[in-house]
């Protein structure tokens, strides 16, 4: 199994990540791609140095280009990819892994996932469901820390779109059902989201909206209603709860 992780400047988070990886008692090739940090993130990567199948910082493309980088410089049947500030369940990838087993049509498993909130050290069950393309152009109920894609797949469809900066994530899952097959849906808690003040998806929650709402049209062809009633008070309570 091939697992990027890309990072900047996350060191605060990156050492449990990294420890939820290596908890999950299978054989990975692990790859950190760091942006250049200057918070101490290398002297973290370098503790985990031989246990890692590769790692670099420097500044570079953007997430989705880091991302991409690492899954190509693996050789693993199966991928994916863990954010610095995200991690893993124990057992997580065990129960991804024999979905897609279960299921040899599937381009994709996706999990059930946590959102953890740090500011009131609470956590709620993120909204994951069977997948229905109806559904998923009104909300993406698929949790990114919570999947695990076939290299065939991930491969075929050229993995992420480095031209995204928010919803690169959706945007794959879109071309991944549209191209290579079903998503299968595995109802097992498998990982965590963690939210916190400086994900970007507080910090450009208009772009987000923007991508988003982009990449319904693009795969879908049409953009529900939810979408253009949702995003100003998405964008103002998100500028609320920084304040």
């Amino acid at each position: 199994m091939t697992i990027a992780v890309p990072s900047l400047d996350q060191g605060r988070y990156l050492n449990d990540a990294l420890a939820s990886i290596f908890q999950q008692d299978l054989p990975l090739e692990v790859f950190v791609l760091d942006g250049g940090s200057t918070d101490g993130s290398v002297e973290i990567i370098a503790g985990w140095a031989d246990r890692l199948a590769g790692w670099r910082s420097h500044p570079d493309l953007g997430q989705s280009a880091a991302i991409n980088e690492g899954i190509a410089a693996g050789r693993a049947p199966f991928v994916c990819w863990v954010n610095s500030d995200d991690w893993l369940l124990p057992g997580g990838l065990k129960a991804l892994l024999r979905g897609l087993e279960a299921a040899p049509q599937a381009s994709a498993a996706y999990g059930r996932a946590w959102n953890y909130f740090e500011k009131s050290r609470s956590r709620s069950p993120a909204w994951v469901q069977p997948f229905s393309e109806r559904w998923f152009a009104i909300y993406c109920f698929i949790t990114q820390p919570a999947t695990l894609i076939r290299r065939s797949a991930w491969e075929r469809i050229g993995g992420l779109d480095p031209s995204l900066q928010m919803a690169m994530d959706y945007d794959l899952w879109w071309r991944l059902y549209k191209t290579c097959g079903p998503l299968q849906f595995v109802d097992e808690f498998v990982a965590v989201n963690r939210e916190h003040l400086d994900t970007k998806t507080r910090t450009k929650r208009r772009l987000h909206y923007r991508e988003a709402i982009d990449v319904v049209r693009r795969h879908h062809g049409r953009v529900p209603i939810k979408w253009w009633i949702a995003q100003p008070y998405a964008v103002w309570y998100r500028s609320l709860s920084r304040s």
